[in-house]
């Protein structure tokens, strides 16, 4: 199928033009790229990369005024992805850019595949159109707010998406998953092996006792350079029998704070005392990345205890009391709307509310409504918060499986967007990896492809990640129960600079054991700078980044504790940080599903579910386990 190139919006915003990566020079306007061969059909391996072209032709979008949604598309500029491209024609979703999703190619970014963006109605979609018949039910195809888990082999409703990035065909394939494994049963034994004789009895958590530290029994036998275990914590939730997500950690002046089921809790960082904990009247069920620079949160919330109770009640937190303060129920849009899962993200003192088709943003401190959704043919549907505000939007198209994108930075504060990227037709906004550096990935349901692209700080494209044939990527974006829905932060297993984005690739298991590697890619050109591997039969994970250098998690195994080491943005090898303890090496390894973080000199590996078959079980599940030099 033939699409429009990607080009630069009109004034006013629709429509990013696309910019050449630096680095990948590209050839003047309607003229091919002789050095990059045609990509290949879809379906069949890969035989080189794709061309690499500048925009050609109008485009994609409609000038401001017209209607989007069902707006008929400019003439193809050529045949679409996989196929030869014509002179002036740039393949892949970014208008211009060879190999990967981001040329013209009916991707991710522009062909859409069964969800919200010109497939099938989606529940949530808040104003529905003559294209789209009726809404799917729940869990059936096109479900996903933005796009995201249609037609998956499948409910995908855990799965960290993965990617295999051959670089020499600039094919981007869907594999398996993370090496996290999110596909794990719910229900699975209990994540704390038996601890070492004379564990710490329980506190009940009333701030008055020793609360969940560990005891000396957990540091005994503590090897010269091993960390120290500074507490461990256990589950004292009694939690419904398909067990429950863990929201968070969150951390503001000497607490750490997670939410979980129908409540609130905040912890000593030194000792893990339960300094507050505050009971909530229905599940939690939306929770943004980050909270406010000053400890203000914003929690979703059910409005009620039944099956057919919405996530549409937020509630605001003072994570230092621990004391409830605003709270109010999302303003509804449309018939349609709350038939997907709310996605929350916090940048300043907004909190955004994203979902199918609709949004609206709320002031942190008070409550206030900022904006909803915008006028236009585009509505923004989910957000990544933190130092900037991006946003995903998507655009009604005439063609329900060639879907219209967009990435936008808002002002937090009016919700004007301050500059927007349009991918080509097809390729779906699916994740924020970084927001500073802005790192973005895309997705093509259609051609089961994924892409991986940095833009720049004013949204122009910057380059496309090119990995070498055969290095696989993979990145954990955390599990989701949800069957509609879209959350674009939150994922691990990466990390970046100004210049450089890091990343892991799948554990190769062809050996003894597990072992992987950490490549870092320069972010003016997309290609490899350097590549780590981990030490033998072991697995790396970035974390993020550590007095300049790149941190990493350093898995454990079953003989061998976890540690946190770093590796110069420079490359070489990785350099211990802090070694995590043998004696506690089963019960970090026993984590069912975890996420690692480094925090004020302390390391925490902490439970993002809790589950078990039995009571019992349950509350020996290991939720916090928390190391100190």
């Amino acid at each position: 199928m033939s699409q429009p190139p990607s080009q630069q919006p009109p004034q006013g915003g629709f429509g990013a033009p696309q910019e050449p990566p630096n680095g990948a020079p590209q050839q003047p306007q309607d003229q091919p790229n002789p050095a990059m061969p045609p990509q290949t059909p879809p379906g069949q391996p890969p035989q080189g990369p794709p061309p690499a072209q500048p925009p050609a032709g109008p485009p994609q979008t409609p000038p401001p005024g017209t209607p989007a949604y069902g707006y008929p598309q400019q003439p193809p500029a050529g045949p679409g992805y996989g196929y030869p491209q014509q002179p002036g024609q740039a393949p892949g979703p970014y208008g211009q850019q060879a190999p990967g999703p981001y040329g013209q190619q009916p991707g991710p970014y522009g062909q859409q595949a069964p969800g919200p963006y010109g497939q099938q109605p989606q529940p949530g979609q808040g104003y529905p159109t003559q294209q789209y018949p009726g809404v799917p039910a729940p869990g059936g195809p096109g479900s996903g707010a933005g796009g995201f888990l249609k037609n998956k082999t499948g409910v995908v409703v855990a799965a960290a998406l993965a990617v295999v990035l051959v670089a020499g065909a600039g094919t981007w394939f869907l594999v398996s998953d993370s090496g996290d494994d999110p596909k794990k049963p719910v229900a699975g034994p209990s994540n704390d092996p038996k601890a070492p004789s004379g564990s710490p009895t329980v506190d009940e958590g009333d701030g008055n006792g020793d609360g969940r530290e560990a005891d000396s029994d957990l540091n005994a036998g503590r090897k010269p350079g091993e960390a120290k275990v500074a507490w461990l914590q256990k589950n004292d939730v009694d939690l419904p029998r398909s067990g429950a997500a863990v929201e968070g950690p969150w951390f503001t002046g000497d607490l750490v704070v997670k939410a979980m089921y129908r409540g609130v809790s905040g912890y000593s960082v030194t000792d893990g005392k339960k300094k507050w904990n505050l009971e909530l009247p229905a599940d939690v069920c939306a929770a943004p990345n980050t909270a406010t620079a000053d400890g203000k949160l914003v929690l979703g919330v059910k409005d009620g205890t039944t099956d057919r109770s919405d996530c549409s009640v937020l509630q605001m937190i003072d994570l230092n009391t621990g004391k409830a303060g605003w709270k109010k129920s999302v303003k509804k849009n449309g018939t349609w709307d709350f038939l997907s899962d709310i996605g929350l993200a916090i940048s300043g003192d907004t909190v955004t509310v994203g979902r199918t088709s609709n949004s609206n943003a709320y002031r942190v401190s008070d409550g206030k409504e900022l904006f909803g959704n915008p006028e236009g043919n585009c509505k923004p549907f989910a957000f990544a918060g933190g130092a900037k505000l991006i946003a995903a939007a998507s655009c009604r198209t005439d063609d329900v499986k060639n879907p219209q994108h967009q990435v936008q930075e808002l002002d937090p504060v009016t919700g004007k967007a301050k500059w927007t990227y349009q991918p080509a037709r097809g390729w779906e906004v699916s994740k924020v990896y970084s927001v500073s550096p802005l790192v973005v990935r895309f997705d093509n349901e259609e051609k089961k492809q994924y892409g991986i692209a940095a833009l720049t700080e004013s949204g122009k494209l910057r380059s496309q990640l090119s990995p070498t044939k055969g290095d696989k990527l993979t990145v954990d974006c955390g599990g989701s129960f949800a069957v509609f829905g879209e959350k674009l932060e939150g994922c691990s297993g990466v990390a970046a600079d100004a210049n450089t984005f890091y990343i892991g690739t799948e554990d190769d298991s062809s050996g003894t054991a597990r072992t992987n590697k950490v490549i870092a890619f320069d972010l003016n050109t997309g290609k490899p700078k350097w590549e780590a591997p981990a030490p033998a039969e072991r697995v790396l994970k970035p974390l993020g980044m550590e007095g300049g250098n790149v941190l990493l998690y350093m898995r454990p195994k079953y003989d061998a504790a976890g540690a946190l080491v770093t590796i110069p943005p420079t490359g070489g090898t990785p350099k211990t940080l802090l070694q995590h303890p043998e004696s506690t090496g089963r019960i970090e390894n026993g984590f069912f599903s975890s996420k690692v973080l480094y925090q004020g000199g302390r390391s925490y590996i902490f439970s993002k579910r809790v589950s078990a078959s039995n009571d019992k079980e349950e509350l020996e599940q290991s939720t916090m386990l928390v190391f100190t030099k």
